[in-house]
């Protein structure tokens, strides 16, 4: 359970990408002599993530690898705040980004899961651990979640944070009333 205090003062989200958005694994390839890197991502933390936006969150995603399948997925998700640093040096664009929005580390919230993404976890007022995240991460995290990156644990955090907030049910609901609506133009 999040405090409803601390859910409400969070105004940015945070998401490292190898296991949190996907599973860890990497898929590497080359075709004609062009690398190939693809992951797997949940579509139901893809909604999660639209829900947060929704609810007037800023989402970000702050990943140690330089992948193309990342910002295709950055795209698709609407999310502007992308940095990928190959050194997994993710303090320095965590702080730029707080300056260029201007929040404080207090309302910002980071889910992680392996030592690379520690330095930010330490900052934030949410830091946030995925159920398989290393033992050091999950002692270091105030939330620890049951699901797995890449299995739904970026969609658990934003159910329970919308939830604390007092806005996952007009989120949910707003979004399924724009589904349930006749297409206009559509004379049959």
């Amino acid at each position: 359970m999040i405090d409803a205090a601390l859910a409400r003062s969070i105004r940015l989200v945070v998401l490292d990408v190898d296991g949190v958005l996907t599973d860890g694994g990497v898929y590497l390839g080359a075709v004609e002599g062009q690398r190939l890197e693809f992951k797997r991502y949940d579509i139901q933390d893809g909604l999660g993530i639209h829900f947060m936006q929704k609810a007037g969150l800023r989402v970000a995603i702050i990943t140690g690898r330089v992948s193309e399948s990342v910002r295709l997925r950055a795209i698709e998700l609407e999310i502007e705040d992308l940095a990928q640093d190959p050194q997994a040096q993710k303090l320095p664009a965590f702080l730029a980004m707080l300056d260029q929005h201007g929040i404080a580390p207090s309302e910002a919230a980071f889910i992680g899961d392996d030592f690379p993404d520690m330095a930010v976890l330490r900052l934030v007022g949410l830091p946030v651990a995925v159920g398989n995240a290393v033992p050091e991460v999950k002692a270091a995290c105030k939330m620890q979640l049951t699901r797995t990156g890449g299995h739904g644990a970026v969609r658990e955090f934003a159910e329970r944070l919308l939830t604390a907030r007092g806005t996952w049910e007009s989120v949910t609901e707003q979004y399924v009333a724009v589904r349930s609506l006749p297409m206009l133009g559509n004379s049959r």
